[in-house]
């Protein structure tokens, strides 16, 4: 039987928090997270080209996906990218939440009926438990702009009272 986690990560959310070298906020926020072989091979990728800062994932668990979900994830990659069908495909087999900051892989899962965050959502979870004060999260979310982040915000504020318990 497989670990229980809450939350699957895929590409455009680790390599977020790889660009701002702070892995560590999804530890702190999202220690019982996992993401799939696709996702690692394509953030490893990043690296490899240099697009993406080296960072140690080595606390990530990486679920391998059944061939059911194998099955599924192809016929969905039809539509998204490979690692984010991959992702969906176990999140949903195993009722997680499905964390991207890519527009139509989340609309996707959210016709799928799984529940959807992001980057946004981890940075406010983050500034909610207390790992990071409100300043030090939007310097972050500026940060990861400034290295293509294509946020809907500016500031974290501006949303902080809207997202509430469904963040992270």
């Amino acid at each position: 039987m497989p670990e229980v986690v809450t939350a699957l990560l895929d590409t455009t959310l680790l390599s977020n928090f790889a660009h701002v070298e702070r892995p560590d906020v999804l530890l702190s926020v999202l220690g019982d997270a996992a993401t799939t072989p696709q996702v690692l091979d394509e953030l490893r990728e990043g690296e490899r080209l240099g697009l993406v800062p080296l960072c140690d994932w080595s606390w990530l668990p990486i679920w391998t996906p059944t061939q059911d979900e194998m099955r599924v994830a192809a016929a969905w990659a039809q539509q998204l990218d490979p690692g984010e069908a991959e992702c969906l495909a176990v999140a949903q087999a195993r009722r997680c939440r499905f964390l991207s900051d890519d527009a139509a892989a989340r609309q996707f899962a959210e016709g799928q009926g799984l529940v959807v965050s992001g980057t946004l959502g981890v940075l406010l979870k983050a500034v909610k438990i207390g790992m990071l004060r409100m300043n030090a999260a939007d310097e972050l979310l500026h940060a990861m702009i400034g290295r293509g982040y294509r946020a809907p915000v500016r500031s974290l504020r501006e949303i902080a009272g809207t997202i509430g318990e469904q963040s992270g």
